[in-house]
């Protein structure tokens, strides 16, 4: 059985990424690329479908682990009756190849080890040909790829797997290094285990200097651990932030809610902007939004609310029966059906992270301001539609009010641009478009009857998105029927003292099963908090949610209150960008929230004093 899934710590080298659990198994990991067929999928089944464990023979050792200060370099200490050792664990790059490294390095005494590395390719499905190598180094080989093992310890095959037991003692360094490289091509040079470790994180230290966050806040160490998962996931070369590294960890123990995150959604797009920005990290924002503007280039009536990490549009759905899933979780998934959908937030997502761009100081983009003009002009014919929804519903489509409240904000917000900046669109065609928008939803997606918005247009139902209604400007958080919304929410959607983003038994999903809490939307309440000036809950409900990281800093998807355990796909990158964004939001009173809310529209006032 696999770990919990908040017993995992990521390792990373802006490409691809792997999971290590504290028993010191790497049971997930994909190379190349974040969307790359995984190599060790014991993640989504078992052993058998690979993974590399390095640990002490002694079962009872007791585990402590943490990143070096900075870097995305594992340590994980493990304490037996005989001694203890450290052992470190990173992902290096190189000319096209990727290494994995790992060292055990003796604190004390003398400690047994073992170490039992399967590599399965394609999933867990496909097994290798491994052949010894005349440096002493084995190939295993399917296909088109090929990894490479090295280490001194002696080690021998068994069924189909690599082991070996090792004494480390006090002073000592054993060295073990796993590479990637195509099959087609050389086998790649030895590495030094040692150097690249030291090369990694000297990188990360460097990048990690550029971080800008008062370090005497309580949340200080969180937010800087927030940054670099965000930095991890950004691929170096395309600059696309994929929103987990994994695929079909479960929104519900044993359910069949289970997708594939290893993409680039659109609806990510401001706040993430947003959290790069201000933690002073302008080179990977500036990469960002010229992703975004190259993904959505071409006829606007086919830009998705999902690419691939270098703007790739098939992402085609299907699933692989050889795994069993995490904890029987199934179906396991691979793609995102969704990617087809229409969503009509994203039109507002993608117009708002533009807008924002400039407005945070970025270089002007003349091409991308000709493509938002051709997207909002889409938008004019088809903003009247039902759609899917931000929650990628695969039931009944709705008029969803969030999905209007974010075609006022693409409007809105190209408005903005001609204004502010001098560009040239038609602005009295929008803004007669934009007013009759927000007339719409004023109408029918609040209920006077109830004294709050509901999900979509005739519904009694709530649904946390609607928490966006003041961040977006749409409506000041002291207007009454925002406040209203708020306390329904509060109301009826914490479970545990977390957000849920909506009652999935009213069934509008189209799936069964239940899910936990959504944890971006509870960091959302903590920005309305803000703005509403209400300090002590927005600090109350900040501190419950940090409470939630794991002991490396890490956050999933989702928190099931009543198994009291992290859920979904694991780490995520919007909960991380949240985190980072409500920080700010309390650290000072012209955080993202008040910046994004703020405007001709919609100005709300900011009550008392930030924490």
């Amino acid at each position: 059985m696999p770990n919990l899934i908040e017993d995992y710590a990521l390792i990373g080298n802006c490409a691809s990424a792997a999971l290590v659990g504290k028993d010191g198994s790497i049971d997930w990991m994909s190379l190349p690329r974040f969307d790359s067929a995984a190599f060790f999928a014991c993640l989504l089944g078992g052993p058998e479908n690979g993974r590399w464990q390095i640990c002490p023979v002694d079962k009872d050792a007791t585990v402590t682990r943490r990143y070096r200060p900075g870097t995305l370099v594992l340590e994980t200490r493990f304490e037996t009756r005989d001694g203890a050792v450290t052992l470190v664990d990173c992902m290096g790059r190189r000319n096209g190849h990727v290494d994995i490294v790992r060292l055990v390095v003796g604190e004390s005494g003398s400690v047994p080890m073992r170490l039992d590395l399967a590599a399965r390719f394609d999933y867990g499905k496909v097994v290798p040909w491994v052949r010894r190598l005349e440096d002493g180094r084995w190939s295993a080989v399917a296909g088109p790829d090929s990894l490479t093992f090295a280490t001194d310890v002696d080690f021998v095959g068994q069924d189909m797997r690599t082991v070996a037991q090792f004494t480390v003692r006090a002073g000592e360094s054993v060295p073990f290094s796993l590479g990637w490289a195509p099959s087609y091509m050389p086998v790649p040079p030895i590495v030094d285990p040692v150097a690249v470790v030291e090369e990694v994180t000297a990188a990360w230290t460097t990048w990690s200097a550029k971080h800008r966050f008062p370090s005497d806040t309580p949340w200080s160490e969180l937010v800087l651990r927030s940054a670099l998962t965000l930095k991890a996931l950004t691929h170096f070369e395309t600059g696309g932030i994929v929103a987990a590294p994994t695929t079909s960890l479960p929104e519900q123990l044993g359910g069949g809610r289970n997708w594939d995150y290893r993409y680039c959604w659109l609806r990510d797009a401001t706040l993430t902007l947003y959290a790069l920005m201000n933690t002073g990290h302008v080179e990977e924002a500036t990469a960002w939004r010229r992703w975004l503007v190259r993904a959505i280039a071409g006829s606007p009536d086919q830009m998705q609310i999902m690419y691939g990490v270098a703007g790739e549009r098939r992402l085609d759905e299907f699933e692989l029966p050889w795994l069993a899933g995490y904890e029987g979780s199934s179906p396991v998934r691979i793609g995102n059906a969704a990617s087809g959908q229409l969503q009509l937030d994203v039109f507002g997502e993608v117009l708002d992270a533009m807008y924002q761009a400039r407005r945070l100081g970025m270089e002007a983009d003349e091409f991308g301001w000709n493509i938002e003009r051709a997207l909002v002009d889409h938008l004019d014919t088809i903003w009247r539609q039902p759609d899917d929804g931000i929650w990628e519903i695969r039931g009944e489509r709705q008029q969803f009010t969030h999905s209007k409240v974010m075609a006022w904000v693409a409007f809105d917000r190209a408005i903005r641009s001609v204004e502010e900046f001098g560009l040239a669109g038609d602005v009295e065609r929008w803004r007669v478009t934009r007013d009759a928008i927000k007339a719409e939803v004023c109408a029918k997606g609040y209920n006077a009857d109830l004294g709050y918005f509901t999900q979509f247009y005739g519904s009694t139902h709530l649904d946390a998105s609607l928490l966006l209604i003041a961040l977006v400007g749409f409506l000041p958080a002291d207007d009454e029927r925002v406040v209203r919304t708020v306390q329904a929410i509060e109301r009826d959607l914490l479970e545990g003292g977390f957000v849920m983003r909506y009652r999935t038994e009213t069934n509008v999903d189209g799936l069964s099963g239940r899910e936990g809490a959504f944890l971006p939307c509870s960091f959302w309440l903590v920005d309305n908090y803000t703005l509403m000036g209400r300090w002590d809950d927005a600090k109350a409900m900040f501190g419950r949610l940090a409470g939630l990281c794991n002991d490396v800093g890490l956050l999933s998807e989702e928190y099931d209150a009543l198994a009291k355990r992290q859920v979904g796909n694991f780490p995520q990158a919007f909960t991380h960008v949240a985190l980072i964004n409500s920080a700010y939001n309390l650290w000072r009173d012209d955080g993202p929230a008040q910046h994004r809310a703020d405007g001709a529209d919609a100005a709300p006032a900011v009550v008392g004093q930030p924490g």
